[in-house]
């Protein structure tokens, strides 16, 4: 990997996207004391997913001490689940105070991303512009997924995606009806109930909630966090380790975690729910944890206020006036809510990226999108991405995860610094041998037991990590140059 003499080389650097990945990547960089990059945002402001889904209800399944920068702790979050605004306004900041803000060109989404001549060409409206390494920081909740309703576009009434929420609509005068119930359609639904004319929740599949408290946290508790730093610090520390020792595992390891979030999810809705032909509407038929976990305390007990509706008939369109389902009832609605979920398996997608040999990445993931520890794609040098195929976003906190990956790019980007190497990108063999012992790991896993979900990818499996957070930790902490080809400097 060294070369006789190696030269330091200035590296130039382009991130897509600046949500809490692509700033977790900048600040990374800037700690390392490289300082030309450039953050490309589509959008006008910072915040990525906590930009642009402005529901009401919002809220976050990760304690608020853990869902923060590690290098930036927040002592002044108003609930032990963040709500999103808080979080927005976070990012934020953050932004502002690491001077990130200069190093972003808002209002630029770009086009296509090319390899050739030892350089990624961006092609943005603004032209097209070379970059050493390319890391893309697009998320994965980004893009709406609209259902596929006869009729839809045919409604009289306001009717638009949660995640494009229009706050010039008012509610509490209107019979809202409510298309999905994930973890979206979840907390919105926890928020109307009992505050609007009337709310139709349309239900396809039921969900199981795992109760969840979310206390406010007292200024007296945010005084001393000020005061005190190390007190949020051991925060952070001890809500890392209780998330990642008991959430990180149930979903990926039979043992009495999965039995414990199994029974309370099981017993939270036998206790909360009376009426037994409720109850028998709002039971799922599949394994608790099987789907995305929905942590929500107050959900039953919306769902049972006067007004409120728990449809499972199938629908079969949608009229000027409301939905109709298949025992041929018109439910008349005043606005219709789309809380029907995003593309999970576009990544860097709607983008088009070409690496080497003119092979795009639509072609390279053909048969499904797959990576090198979910960061790195054979064929396709200098390119890094952040919660590619199979990152632990099933158990663990994107932020934790962000760092680990910044990290971990960062690394390389030394090595290209220093001259040490100027081009790398993971082996076939190595990706095909890392894919390979995650499939084989799947079984053991609670997502591989039946249920639908956005979790799973083409071949019917989950794409997702197998394995515990601290085991991703570990793959990370360590880069092994032997799975990479590596070219230096002649």
């Amino acid at each position: 990997m060294t070369t006789t003499n190696p030269s330091p080389r200035t590296i130039s650097v382009a991130i897509i996207g600046a949500g809490m990945s692509g700033l977790c990547m900048a600040a990374k960089l800037q700690d390392a004391g490289i300082e030309d990059f450039t953050l490309f945002e589509k959008a006008d402001e910072v915040g990525g997913t906590w930009r642009d889904n402005t529901y009401p209800g919002l809220t976050c399944d990760v304690p608020s001490r853990y869902y923060t920068y590690s290098f930036r702790p927040n002592p002044d979050w108003s609930h032990m689940l963040p709500p999103g605004p808080e979080i927005q306004q976070y990012f934020r900041e953050v932004a502002t105070e690491r001077d990130i803000r200069r190093h972003i060109r808002f209002g630029a989404e770009v086009r296509s991303a090319a390899f050739r001549d030892g350089k990624w060409w961006l092609t943005t409206p603004a032209g097209d512009e070379a970059f050493d390494v390319l890391v893309t920081a697009t998320g994965i909740l980004r893009i709406p997924r609209y259902p596929d309703i006869e009729g839809l576009d045919t409604f009289a009434g306001p009717m638009f995606h949660s995640a494009r929420w229009d706050h010039s609509v008012s509610l509490p005068d209107k019979r809202i009806g409510l298309i999905g119930t994930g973890s979206t359609g979840v907390q919105i639904t926890a928020e109307l109930g009992g505050k609007v004319r009337g709310l139709t929740v349309f239900q396809r599949t039921a969900q199981w909630i795992c109760p969840w408290p979310n206390p406010r946290v007292s200024e007296r508790t945010k005084a001393a966090l000020r005061r005190w730093p190390r007190l949020n610090a051991f925060g952070y520390w001890f809500y890392s380790r209780f998330v990642r020792s008991m959430f990180g595992v149930a979903p990926v390891r039979p043992g009495w975690q999965r039995w414990l979030y199994q029974t309370q999810c099981r017993w939270n809705l036998r206790l909360s729910v009376r009426d037994r032909e409720l109850k028998k509407k709002l039971t799922p038929v599949d394994q608790p944890m099987c789907k995305r976990m929905i942590f929500a305390g107050h959900y039953y007990r919306a769902v049972q206020e006067p007004g409120v509706e728990i449809v499972t008939e199938p629908i079969v369109r949608v009229e000027p006036r409301g939905v109709v389902t298949a025992d041929g009832t018109l439910h008349e609605v005043d606005l219709l809510v789309l809380a029907t979920g995003f593309d999970a398996h576009a990544y860097v997608r709607p983008l088009a990226v070409t690496g080497e040999g003119g092979r795009t990445l639509e072609e390279a993931w053909a048969d499904g999108a797959t990576a090198y520890r979910s960061v790195a794609v054979p064929g396709f040098p200098n390119m890094f991405m952040f919660m590619g195929p199979h990152a632990p976003v099933g158990n663990d906190s994107l932020i934790n995860i962000a760092e680990h990956q910044a990290d971990y790019v960062t690394w390389w980007i030394e090595q290209l610094r220093a001259g040490r190497i100027v081009a790398a990108s993971p082996t076939e063999e190595a990706t095909k041998r890392y894919n390979e012992d995650m499939k084989a790991a799947m079984p053991q896993t609670v997502w591989t037991t039946g249920c639908r979900s956005w979790y799973l990818g083409k071949d019917g499996l989950p794409e997702l990590f197998p394995w515990e957070p601290d085991r991703y930790s570990e793959l990370l902490r360590a880069p092994q140059v032997t799975d990479f080809e590596v070219r230096t400097a002649l």
